[in-house]
C-alpha cells in the first residue's frame, strides 16, 4: 500500500513563494511518472507539472517561468517550488505517481494566494 503525503502548503501575499513536497511512504515502489495537478473550486483537475524518473518534466504554460519541479529518488519525494504565485494560483494541489503497480493520489493540500 502506497501513500503519498503532502506538505507546504499556506496562505501568501501575491509574488510570494511557496515549496511543496510529496513524500512516498507505506511501500517501496519506484515511480516512473510523478506530477503536481490542481483544482480550484467548480474547476476540474489540471496537470501544472511532471517529471520523469529519467528527469525530463514539463510544465504547464500558465507556470513556466515561475514553478520549478524536482524529484529526489532516493528519498522518494517530489518537489514543487512556487515562486512568483499569483491569485489564480489559488487551488488545492495534488501530488500524483505512477509505478509498475499502480497509479497513485495524494490528499491533496491548499494553496491560497491572497492579499
Amino acid at each position: 500500500q502506497v501513500q503519498l503525503v503532502e506538505s507546504g502548503g499556506g496562505l501568501v501575499q501575491p509574488g510570494g513563494s511557496l515549496r511543496l513536497s510529496c513524500a512516498a511512504s507505506g511501500s517501496i515502489v519506484s515511480f516512473y511518472y510523478m506530477g503536481w495537478y490542481r483544482q480550484a473550486p467548480g474547476k476540474q483537475r489540471d496537470l501544472v507539472a511532471s517529471i520523469y524518473s529519467g528527469g525530463t518534466t514539463n510544465l504547464a504554460d500558465s507556470v513556466k517561468g515561475r514553478f520549478t519541479i524536482s524529484r529526489d529518488n532516493a528519498k522518494n519525494t517530489m518537489y514543487l517550488q512556487m515562486n512568483g504565485l499569483k491569485p489564480e494560483d489559488t487551488a488545492v494541489y495534488y501530488c500524483n505517481a505512477h509505478a509498475t503497480i499502480g497509479i497513485y493520489w495524494g490528499q491533496g493540500t491548499q494553496v491560497t494566494v491572497s492579499s
